[in-house]
């Protein structure tokens, strides 16, 4: 038996941008329905929002994401979560950094840590904050 986390991410309207988006980062396959697919259209602005939406790379890399329906409120909040990618190759963990920091706020410069030879953290144009880091063993 195993089990595994994904991030599930909440947007307003722009979870398919943003599920586009971490594919061109990240690789991998998107998937996506719209509540209208889903025959679960409870308003007319959400027709065509996104009800659930993933991208799953052969990396292992998996994100969720969907449109919170209009009935629903919705915040974006503050720091209320970070997505912490994690990687033993430092080119791999450096292409995705390049991919995500496009029109993100830099909130740490991808760079050697104390805990880790690459570490840095970002806020992408879609305000998620992203750790990205190359591990090494803990002892």
């Amino acid at each position: 038996m195993s089990m595994n986390t994904t991030t599930h991410l909440n947007f307003r309207g722009e979870a398919l941008a943003a599920l586009e988006f971490y594919k061109s980062v990240f690789g991998g396959e998107l998937t996506a329905f719209t509540y209208e697919q889903a025959q679960n259209v409870q308003d007319p602005a959400d027709a065509e929002r996104i009800m659930w939406g993933q991208v799953a790379a052969p990396s292992g890399f998996r994100v969720m994401a969907y449109d919170v329906p209009a009935a629903m409120p919705w915040e974006q909040g503050e720091n209320a979560f970070f997505v912490s990618v994690r990687s033993d190759d430092a080119d791999e963990i450096s292409g995705c950094w390049e991919g995500l920091a496009v029109d993100a706020t830099i909130r740490r410069p991808l760079g050697p840590a104390a805990w880790a030879p690459l570490y840095g953290m970002l806020q992408d144009r879609f305000g998620v904050v992203w750790v990205m880091d190359v591990g090494i063993e803990q002892r």
